[in-house]
């Protein structure tokens, strides 16, 4: 009897030893929980994006004119979007492209319009005619070139506009008159090839282009970077040939007051703006106009020979 009494305390004991270790551990496991997390705590989240930016904010800003009152070029659009894609991808500048020459003007125009006061740089690509400004667009726009030192590019007919403006052919140094070889493969020759908007072309090489004529211009009153070759011209029957003293320039640059100024007749064609040349000689050259590289404005006698440096 005292042996089954002795057995029933002994499992009543063990029994009351379980529950109390039953009961301890579920009294400790919260603390054991919260002295874990304190030493390992959880990593940290992934940092929110940041916010998107509304725009790049590009070095320079360019106003690319398309404007036509004459002969229209299929070539207007390819050229504005080049220029445009030029900024773009290089991230030196924005383009503002217009049809027509309203933000030609230092006036404040509202609704958010930019004007030439945002402008660092002025690209006309084959405006033709007389172009729809007023005396007071004029007189801003030569002053954003000859005060204020902004840029002016002129492109192909860019010369064959502003017939009426004086100012305008002193500016980018004459006008058009003819092209004599329409469209041919023109002979060129590099006169300064150190100058940044040629330097990435030969000392003398071929393009498939239309070579514009040049009048009231001078060689002394501009700084010559390609002409045409002229012992490789075709002189014979040809009554568009107006200059007697053969000298065909195809680019020049100038200074006019603070301004810089950069012209060539290329890009007449479509194709010519696929053209990898043309492409990188227009890029070289805003990037001029615009202060980013330095190249002569001197005026140079012609080569004696084609190809031969001055």
């Amino acid at each position: 009897m005292s042996d089954n009494v002795s057995v029933r305390n002994e499992f009543e004991e063990y029994r009351l030893r379980t529950v109390r270790m039953i009961l301890f551990f579920f009294l400790l496991m919260p603390i054991l929980t919260v002295l874990m997390a304190a030493q390992n705590p959880p990593a940290a989240a992934s940092p929110l994006p940041p916010p998107p930016q509304e725009k790049k904010v590009h070095l320079k800003h360019i106003l690319v004119v398309g404007q036509t009152k004459g002969f229209e070029h299929d070539s207007v659009s390819d050229g504005m979007v080049a220029i445009y894609n030029m900024g773009r991808e290089s991230g030196l500048w924005d383009a503002v492209l217009r049809t027509d020459v309203e933000l030609i003007t230092k006036k404040d125009l509202g609704r958010n319009a930019k004007n030439l006061n945002y402008f660092d740089a002025l690209v006309f690509v084959s405006t033709t005619g007389e172009l729809d400004l007023d005396d007071s667009q004029k007189k801003d726009m030569m002053s954003f070139i000859k005060d204020d030192g902004k840029g002016f590019v002129g492109v192909h007919a860019a010369l064959d506009t502003n017939y009426k403006w004086p100012e305008y052919g002193e500016m980018i140094g004459g006008w058009f008159d003819q092209h004599p070889w329409s469209t041919f493969n023109a002979p060129i020759v590099n006169e300064d090839p150190a100058f940044p908007a040629v330097l990435h072309l030969p000392g003398a090489f071929v393009k498939y282009d239309e070579i514009y004529q040049p009048k009231e211009w001078s060689r002394e009153k501009v700084h010559v970077l390609l002409s045409l070759d002229p012992t490789k011209l075709n002189y014979e029957n040809n009554p568009r040939i107006h200059r007697t003293d053969h000298d065909f320039a195809v680019a020049w640059d100038k200074m006019y007051g603070k301004g810089r100024v950069f012209y060539s007749t290329l890009g007449h064609t479509e194709e010519a703006w696929n053209d990898p040349d043309v492409r990188k000689m227009y890029f070289e050259a805003i990037r001029w106009v615009l202060g980013m590289t330095e190249g002569s404005t001197v005026s140079h006698p012609r080569p004696q020979s084609p190809g031969v440096q001055h």
